[in-house]
């Protein structure tokens, strides 16, 4: 399990300016898969029931720096999982800094689910990351994600996950403030009054300094880079000669960083939901705003075409009805009960949560009792959206900010004057986008990793998997994705919602798993519908 919360709060960073924080993660994260609750405990000295080491009885991986050696020959022992005894745990060890071993160590957990097959049908494991970033991994593959898999893909790979360095089981990053309060609304619409800018300004330069005070050591060792040589680390001690990995929204730049830097061990790897990592950070915010408007157009036309449409006729009646809706409940908030409230942002959650889904029946659930002034099915949609673990939004501003095209940096005024462009850009969401691109203004960290296009030389076939109508991870990512890589090839996904495995439909699944099992790529331009 994690260590303790830290038991001093940081007093300026009152609840709702913590819970502003966590939307705004929340915002641009947009994992958007489903975890389930957290994984209960860690097993401490339990005996160990299985001991990882190179299959081929060889020495580590040629070329390991001698400052790393003590890392490649460590030996894992797995474990039974507490409470989930069909999984095994374990512990791995890895630098605080890989240019200086000697700076100190940090502790990584993972889990696996073990093949259910045997001999030749078995190929090694199968590395998952559900996104974030923040996001657990093991959470995500014990509370159910394991349970997805085709019996094809269960009997050649080992599943596993590993929670990144700062995330939940992994070291966690802890900034010190209660961001594990329940959050019920995604960022904030702003007016064009300068001064509401400066105030959120503040929020995060406050964030920031507390992060600074309690994590300020981790800070520096926290990005996407040092998690990818930890994956190779991981790759190397389950004695894999390639790493066999699927990784959803967040987890295909993990998965592309990984390409970038060990394109010859890159063995069956397939990128759903895919994150353009030539994109700076605004251009980054503003196609993700522009993502979600179109998802919203999407389900307004579907929603126009019903008798039953709470909102309107037309996607541009449904669209005016959504706003004036929005600034009602900015006024005056729902009320039910003493302890439910729903403002208008509230309501812009759960619509984003809904398009991500995407659960279009719900939402028109929804939009219709929230009329009539019920918060029932809203609260379902809240209660989905929000990342109940210890650390997700910590995590989510240590990682991003040490990434350029998961980093905006800008001014209050610089946000300010952006805003006519993002309204233009999605009318609806563009002012919910426009206010992250401060989240990293104070950081103390800069980037180390840069926005560039990524190529990947040489690396075995990678399948890049796209969505059309994805509000998170945009269609025309996947496809700047699939470009830049030398052995990218592409699977269209045409339908709505973020990412397209997992999501039952048999083309996609079928063409996924024949690669994974196979190593048959889908032909060039399948389209699944």
């Amino acid at each position: 399990m994690t260590a303790a919360r830290a038991t001093d709060r940081t007093p300026h960073l009152d609840r709702i300016r913590r819970r502003r924080l966590r939307d705004r993660a929340a915002l641009l994260g947009a994992c958007g898969l489903l975890l389930t609750a957290p994984y209960a405990a860690w097993p401490g000295e339990a005996p160990a029931v299985t001991r990882s080491a190179k299959t081929d009885g060889t020495a580590p991986d040629a070329a390991v720096p001698p400052g790393l050696l003590r890392y490649h020959q460590q030996e894992l022992l797995w474990e039974p999982c507490p409470g989930s005894p069909s999984f095994q745990c374990t512990t791995m060890k890895v630098p605080l800094d890989y240019a200086r071993p000697d700076a100190g160590d940090l502790l990584l957990k993972a889990t696996r689910k073990k093949s259910t097959g045997d001999g030749a049908a078995r190929r090694g494991s199968l590395l998952v990351n559900p996104g974030g970033p923040g996001a657990s991994a093991i959470d995500f593959l014990v509370g159910g994600g394991a349970d997805r898999f085709s019996p094809a893909v269960r009997a050649a790979y080992d599943l596993v996950a590993l929670d990144p360095r700062g995330v939940q089981h992994s070291t966690p990053v802890d900034c010190g403030t209660d961001t594990s309060t329940n959050s019920s609304g995604l960022g904030r619409h702003l007016s064009a009054d300068s001064a509401e800018f400066t105030a959120h300004d503040a929020e995060y330069e406050q964030f920031t300094a507390a992060c600074a005070r309690h994590a300020g050591r981790l800070l520096p060792h926290l990005g996407t880079l040092d998690a990818a040589r930890d994956m190779d680390l991981f790759r190397a001690l389950v004695g894999d000669d390639r790493l066999h990995y699927l990784g959803f929204s967040y987890g295909t730049y993990l998965g592309t960083t990984y390409a970038d830097l060990f394109p010859s061990r890159v063995g069956r790897m397939v990128l759903d939901g895919a994150v353009d990592p030539s994109l700076d950070g605004y251009q980054d915010v503003l196609q993700t705003a522009a993502g979600y408007q179109q998802a919203w157009e999407s389900f307004a036309a579907a929603c126009a075409a019903r008798t039953d449409c709470p909102l309107g006729r037309s996607v541009e009646e449904i669209s005016r009805g959504l706003d004036t809706l929005r600034r009602s409940l900015d006024r005056v908030p729902l009320r039910q009960g003493k302890d439910i409230s729903v403002s208008g942002d509230e309501l812009l959650i759960a619509i984003a949560t809904a398009l991500r889904a995407p659960e279009w029946e719900l939402l028109r659930t929804a939009l219709r009792q929230v009329l009539a002034g019920d918060t029932t099915a809203l609260q379902r949609l809240l209660g989905s959206a929000t990342d109940t673990s210890s650390n997700a939004t910590d995590a989510f501003f240590a990682i991003s900010c040490l990434s350029a095209p998961l980093a905006p940096r800008f001014s209050s005024a610089e946000v300010q004057a952006a805003l006519p462009q993002f309204l233009r850009t999605s009318p609806q969401f563009g002012r919910l986008f426009a206010t992250p691109l401060m989240q990293c203004a104070h950081w103390p960290v800069p980037p180390a990793q840069p926005s560039r296009t990524v190529s990947a030389p040489d690396a075995a076939p990678i399948l890049v998997v796209g969505t059309t109508r994805d509000p998170a991870t945009p269609y025309p990512w996947a496809k700047a994705l699939t470009r830049q890589l030398s052995s990218g090839r592409l699977l269209t996904y045409d339908a709505d919602g973020h990412a397209a495995y997992h999501r039952g439909n048999a083309c996609v699944v079928t063409a996924v798993d024949r690669y994974l099992t196979q190593g048959q790529l889908p032909p060039v331009g399948t389209i699944c519908t």
